[in-house]
């Protein structure tokens, strides 16, 4: 369950928040009266974002798509590239 508070009252409850927050029980905080912002335990906000790809790991999965292809690089466009 989704504990709702408004901002005033979690600036004056921060600490209590915290543990209830690393307890599992997010937080929606409110302004007036409208949610505008969800307090999440780290573990959980991890869990929700997607993992990103580095630029070497996108790369190589790009030079294996061209593999697949059978798609080659000219010397001309090796010859263009920074």
């Amino acid at each position: 369950m989704l504990k709702e508070i408004s901002i005033a009252e979690a600036m004056r409850k921060l600490p209590s928040i915290i543990y209830d927050v690393e307890a599992g029980m997010p937080v929606r905080l409110t302004r007036r009266g409208k949610p505008v912002a969800v307090v999440l335990a780290i573990n959980e906000y991890q869990r929700s974002e997607p993992e990103k790809e580095g630029f070497w790991d996108a790369f190589m999965a790009f030079r294996k798509t061209l593999e697949k292809e059978n798609i080659e690089q000219s010397e001309s466009d090796s010859d263009n590239a920074c």
